[in-house]
C-alpha cells in the first residue's frame, strides 16, 4: 500500500467505501466483517462510513456499528485506521434519502456516531450535503464548534461546489481537509472541484469512483469478460488487469491528493481495489483514458 495526506494525517492512498455493507443488498454480518478485514489485510487504513447509511427504518448507524466490531474483531493493529464519518442525511427506510443541516441535527448526529465507534473524537467529520433549508454557514458553524470542543478531529464537506468550499474554509481555515464529491470516468463534472482542491491543499475523496465501469466485469482478470467495451476495458485487458483497477489507478493519477473511496461487498473487491496503487500507468495510456 502507498500513502497519501488527509490533514496532518497519511492514510492509504485508496480507502474503502463502507456503505454497499449496510443498504439494499447488503451481505451478511460475517461477509461484512470479512470484506473490512480484507481491506486492512491489504493495507487500508481509511474507511468511510455515514449515521445514514442503513436499509430500514430503525437501524440508524448500523454501518458504524459494523466498522466498529470488525475493527474489534480485527487480529491486527488498528491504531491507524481513520473512520472518516459523515451527518446531515437520513434514511426513512422507504428507499429515499433526506438531508437535514440543522445545526442541533448535526451536533446529534456526531455525537451518536462517536457513541457507535466507541471513540472520544472522529477523527475526520463530514457534512454529508449542505441542506437547501439551513444556511450554509450555520452547518459548517456546527463542524467548527464540534471541533473546537474536540469531539472531531479534522472536518470535511461532501457534495459541494467550488464557491461552498471557499465558503466553508473562511469559516473551519484550517480545520477544513478534504472534499468528498461524486468522480469517476462517467461522471467528471465535478473536475473544478477537485482542481480547487489541488489548489487549496485539501485531499479530494472521490465517492461512487467506478461509475462507468460495467458492473458486469469480474473484480479479478482472467475469469470473464467484460460486456463493456471502453478505453478502460481495453487497457485492462492489455495490462491483465481489472478495468475496476485501472479506473482507480487513473484516479489516482489525477492529483497526488486524490484518494478514491471505492466500495465493496465482497473480499475479493477491495483486494482487487486495493492493487491499483501498484498499477503505473503511461503517459500514451492516459491520454487514452481522457
Amino acid at each position: 500500500m502507498t500513502f497519501r495526506s488527509l490533514g496532518a494525517v497519511r492514510v492509504s492512498a485508496i480507502g474503502l467505501g463502507a456503505m454497499p455493507l449496510s443498504v439494499e443488498g447488503r451481505p451478511q454480518p460475517a461477509q461484512a466483517i470479512g470484506t473490512i478485514h480484507a481491506a486492512l489485510d491489504a493495507g487500508v487504513t481509511l474507511i468511510d462510513t455515514a449515521d445514514s447509511y442503513h436499509w430500514h427504518a430503525g437501524e440508524l448507524g448500523h454501518n458504524e456499528e459494523l466498522i466498529a466490531r470488525a475493527l474489534a474483531g480485527y487480529g491486527g493493529d488498528v491504531s491507524e485506521v481513520l473512520v472518516a464519518g459523515k451527518g446531515g442525511r437520513g434514511r426513512p427506510g422507504d428507499g429515499s434519502w433526506t438531508v437535514d443541516g440543522a445545526p442541533a441535527r448535526l451536533r446529534a448526529a456526531a455525537e451518536g456516531s462517536l457513541r457507535r465507534l466507541g471513540v472520544e473524537a472522529l477523527g475526520l467529520y463530514q457534512l454529508h450535503k449542505p441542506d437547501p433549508a439551513v444556511p450554509f454557514a450555520e452547518s459548517v458553524g456546527a463542524l467548527r464548534e464540534l471541533h473546537d470542543e474536540g469531539k472531531i478531529r479534522m472536518v470535511g464537506l461532501s457534495n459541494v461546489d467550488g464557491g461552498q468550499i471557499l465558503e466553508a474554509l473562511g469559516i473551519l481555515g484550517s480545520r477544513l481537509v478534504s472534499v468528498q464529491n461524486r468522480f469517476s470516468p462517467a461522471h467528471q463534472q465535478t473536475r473544478p472541484t477537485l482542481e480547487l482542491c489541488d489548489a487549496l491543499g485539501l485531499a479530494f475523496l472521490p465517492w461512487s469512483p467506478l461509475g462507468g465501469i460495467s458492473l458486469s466485469a469480474v473484480d479479478e482478470p482472467g475469469t470473464a469478460q467484460p460486456a463493456a467495451d471502453t478505453p478502460f476495458h481495453a487497457v485492462a485487458r492489455a495490462r491483465g488487469v481489472s478495468p475496476q483497477q485501472v479506473a482507480l489507478a487513473w484516479q489516482l493519477a489525477q492529483s497526488p491528493r486524490v484518494i478514491p473511496i471505492p466500495g465493496a461487498r465482497r473480499a475479493a473487491s477491495v483486494r482487487d481495489s486495493a492493487g491499483a496503487v501498484e498499477l503505473a500507468l503511461t503517459g500514451p495510456e492516459l491520454a487514452a483514458l481522457g
